[in-house]
């Protein structure tokens, strides 16, 4: 058999997937036992064992002057402003992009504005956010929602328009109205989209809060990061690097779940997303 068409075991497929980040974690073991051999002081490359007593004492040790657990009060700040923007962002993405799919009369409105402001750039807006939103959540929120939503649109109206023409001439043979072809052939096609939209917005999301929190902000995870950083605490700063990584590999597989338990047939081999 030919090595293209040799598939892997599931225990196979499971060790080859955590291969790299087992080298990954070596590699930064040994080279911070190097580096704390030569300096026992060094804090660029702390090991395992310190960050571990520092996220202890961070997420487990209540904090002197406030009380509160920090670590679990920046994810709970973080997530709730994550999760808020893309609520906000789905709904402006889902309401525009069925609207320029689905008439040519708001896809000829709409489109040349949302191709123009997709290619301003978010953190740039984020001055002005702050002096006309304030330095509180809208803000933050806003710029989640400002970064993300154009891309959503497109994908959005650019599905609408993926649809086969036979789909919708069969339709208005059948004597369907405008509304039966919204609700019945174009909504249920869109739903996957917009999730797999959600899927593909987390990235430049935790961008832009993580940047939001970092300049103003008085918890978050971008804003511990940005804090402790003047202090050269790597070892809170890396642990906080790989629980966003790790948020956020989760949230994609929360919404990647939530597409093939709602929408089977969209993952069906060689049918959709």
């Amino acid at each position: 058999m030919r090595l293209i068409n040799r598939e892997p075991s599931r225990p196979v497929a499971i060790g080859l997937a955590l291969l790299p980040f087992i080298a990954l974690i070596l590699a930064y073991v040994i080279a911070s036992q190097i580096r704390l051999a030569e300096n026992p002081s060094d804090k660029l490359l702390p090991s395992l064992a310190t960050m571990g007593e520092s996220m202890w004492n961070i997420a487990f040790v209540p904090d002197r002057r406030s009380g509160d657990l920090l670590f679990w009060v920046d994810t709970l700040a973080s997530l709730q402003r994550l999760f808020i923007g893309l609520f906000i962002s789905g709904a402006i993405a889902l309401f525009v992009g069925c609207l320029a799919g689905f008439f040519p009369y708001a896809r000829s409105f709409f489109a040349p504005f949302v191709a123009a402001f997709s290619l301003v750039p978010p953190i740039t807006i984020l001055p002005i956010l702050f002096i006309t939103l304030g330095l509180g959540e809208a803000a933050k929120i806003g710029l989640v929602v400002i970064g993300t939503t154009p891309a959503m649109i497109r994908s959005l109206a650019q599905a609408i328009l993926a649809i086969p023409e036979e789909e919708l001439v069969k339709a208005q043979t059948l004597g369907a109205s405008s509304w039966q072809i919204i609700t019945r052939i174009f909504l249920p096609q869109v739903w996957p989209v917009l999730l797999a939209a959600l899927r593909i917005g987390l990235i430049p999301a935790w961008i832009f809060l993580v940047s939001a929190e970092a300049i103003a902000s008085t918890e978050g995870l971008g804003y511990r990061i940005f804090l402790v950083r003047r202090y050269l605490a790597m070892d809170i700063i890396l642990p906080y690097v790989a629980w966003i990584t790790l948020l956020a590999y989760l949230t994609d597989r929360m919404f990647a779940w939530a597409s093939r338990v709602l929408f089977p047939w969209a993952h069906l081999k060689g049918g959709g997303l």
